[in-house]
């Protein structure tokens, strides 16, 4: 195995010793080593939170060509990213508790190279169906890097310093959807629909290449779970007798359903209702995640340590519900015929609040859960994207001509968000000043 980039500042912090010569002191050095580490393992990490949404936002603005090129109903072709998520749902599952027990390289090796094949396959997809078969497969794999990454981030963080690093880590993986519809956009011009995923199998490969090169182990072997399958369900079990942890999970879930809602709907409510091109589809949704990316910076540099995370949570969920009534009001005419421009105000608004929203949810939940990371982080992403499934096909539910069912899913969802957080975690009661 290639010497990693964790193992290596670990050596360089133990075996570092004074120079001679007037030469760079040993401190410093250890700790130049040591951040330069911390940005290596940051990029992996973010390449891997990256590719779900690599996956999922470069394929959007294909999906009107795919219902052409595959002649099925718009709704059908939805069910490809339903798939596509339900597959991350259930991989999480296996996978969480796999890492916790074998550690978290091996499980993550193996997940990366059957989402490569699996992504391949797509490319040849000659019906609907097997295109729905084979995103299915690419999710159960690509689960690995999700579910991994989170549980990297608890063995190597605590407290302030993880939900710093989860701001952080929303910063370099919300490039993905700000850059990929402009991609994907740009293949089309190239190429069609099958191209998108030539693409995302080169990227697959790369991550996987730079995974095996520079990740290494980060939960020792004392640290891991022997247990098998019962031991594993125990556990999460126990985790979901949590009613705080449960409560961030769920409220959590609701709110990256609300996200997906608009992820699912958006290219046939921005091209086909009002009329927008694929480019300017692009432009809209990476400014969109442009804003969440802000927030969440803004959350992790100036909120973080200053703020509780709860009462930045509670108004990142205030926000959502608002723009989520909003977006509702506009599409179904009360205010008449708005137009384009103060729907995708309404958009960037809610896109921008879950700046706020996933990080901290993510970081509470896992705060309380260090001896079993990885379970937990497999329930946590279980519960987003097995919810974010059910609210993708309910958006076309009333066919491509309105945009009031993605406004009543996300409205839905949102209050949803903020009735558990309350109901369940209850912040008021627990003097929450992280």
């Amino acid at each position: 195995m290639p010497e990693s980039g964790v193992s290596r500042a670990q050596h360089i912090r133990t075996t570092d010793t004074t120079p001679q010569g007037g030469t760079t002191p040993p401190g410093r050095a250890a700790t130049t080593a040591a951040r330069r580490t911390g940005l290596l393992v940051t990029l992996v990490l973010g390449g891997l939170t990256a590719l779900p949404p690599l996956s999922m936002d470069m394929y959007l603005p294909a999906l009107p060509a795919v219902t052409d090129s595959l002649h099925a109903p718009a709704a059908t072709v939805q069910l490809t990213l339903t798939a596509c998520l339900t597959g991350m749902a259930l991989g999480q599952v296996v996978v969480g508790p796999m890492s916790d027990r074998w550690g978290r390289r091996r499980p993550l090796l193996l997940g990366m190279a059957v989402y490569v094949l699996a992504t391949a396959l797509c490319i040849f997809a000659p019906s609907a169906g097997l295109l729905i078969a084979f995103r299915l497969v690419q999710g159960l794999a690509g689960a690995a890097g999700i579910v991994i990454s989170r549980a990297v981030v608890r063995d190597m963080y605590d407290g302030v310093a993880m939900a710093r690093f989860f701001s952080t880590l929303m910063l370099i993986s919300g490039v993905a959807p700000v850059i990929a519809p402009v991609i994907g956009g740009q293949v089309l011009r190239l190429t069609d629909w099958r191209g998108i995923f030539g693409v995302l199998t080169g990227v697959g490969v790369l991550l996987t290449f730079v995974v095996w090169k520079w990740l290494g182990e980060t939960l020792p072997s004392a640290e891991r779970h022997t247990g098998g399958i019962g031991d594993a369900l125990r556990t999460m079990r126990g985790l979901l007798a949590d009613r705080v942890f449960t409560g961030y999970m769920i409220a959590g879930s609701l709110a990256f359903a609300a996200l997906f809602a608009y992820v699912s709907a958006s290219p046939f409510v921005i091209q086909e209702i009002y009329g927008a091109s694929p480019q300017t589809f692009s432009l809209l949704f990476g400014i969109n995640s442009i804003g969440l990316i802000a927030v969440g910076q803004i959350n992790g540099k100036l909120l973080v340590g200053r703020v509780s995370l709860d009462k930045a949570l509670t108004f990142g969920l205030v926000v959502i519900v608002t723009a989520a009534t909003a977006l509702l009001l506009m599409t179904s005419g009360v205010f008449g015929d708005v137009g384009l421009v103060p729907v995708a105000a309404g958009l960037f608004v809610l896109m921008s609040a879950m700046g706020l929203a996933m990080p901290n949810t993510n970081a509470q939940a896992l705060m309380r859960t260090k001896h079993a990371a990885g379970s937990a982080s497999a329930l946590l992403g279980t519960s987003q994207f097995l919810i974010g499934a059910i609210a993708s096909p309910l958006v076309g539910i009333a066919g491509e001509e309105t945009a009031v069912p993605m406004a009543v899913v996300q409205l839905t969802c949102a209050v949803g968000a903020l009735a558990c957080f309350l109901g369940l975690c209850r912040p008021w009661q627990r003097a929450a000043t992280i």
